[in-house]
């Protein structure tokens, strides 16, 4: 495998990284304007209808944002007992396979997030409550979520085909300490 893909692949895992300490950070921040809200609705009386909208946005981004570190840690749900029982030559095909098939699932949605993203960016769509927030918003995490996602599935399918597992090295880094 060249140095140059070996380098991109080594700064997507880092970018994915990152983006899954931000959604972490943002369930935390959804987790204390929820029980802000209990709070303020409960003990003060005060009603915060918007709350729960922007939690609900804080959860959207949350999850999509974190899509690539999860594949990367192939840590979707799978079928490990195959791996026990599959020689390494036919898992191989199994994972190239599987990553194929769900790169062109991924590649299908996103193409439509980003296209709602658009649309909803362009006619200023809202959602219908009070506070009524842009909805390109969710889209557009949605779309940037499952893009990397999407990317981390070439890299994979590079990797595989290259005949290197990325979650085999990741296990043996994590042996050796670095």
């Amino acid at each position: 495998m060249t140095n140059f893909i070996q380098q991109m692949g080594k700064g997507l895992r880092a970018f994915n990284r990152w983006m899954a300490i931000l959604s972490a950070l943002l369930i935390v921040t959804a987790t204390l304007a929820l029980v802000y809200e209990v709070v303020t609705r409960y003990y003060l009386r005060i009603a915060n209808d918007w709350m729960i909208e922007f939690c609900v946005f804080l959860l959207i981004a949350a999850t999509f944002l974190a899509a690539a570190y999860t594949q990367a840690e192939r840590g979707h749900v799978g079928i490990e007992v195959l791996d026990e029982v599959m020689s390494p030559k036919w898992n191989r095909y199994r994972l190239l396979a599987g990553d194929f098939l769900s790169l062109v699932v991924v590649f299908f949605v996103a193409r439509n997030a980003w296209h709602y993203a658009w649309n909803a960016y362009q006619q200023g769509w809202t959602t219908s409550s009070t506070w009524a927030p842009a909805l390109w918003i969710p889209y557009f995490f949605m779309a940037f979520g499952l893009s990397t996602m999407g990317l981390q599935m070439v890299m994979q399918i590079i990797e595989t085909a290259a005949n290197r597992d990325p979650q085999k090295k990741h296990e043996e880094q994590n042996l050796m300490g670095a």
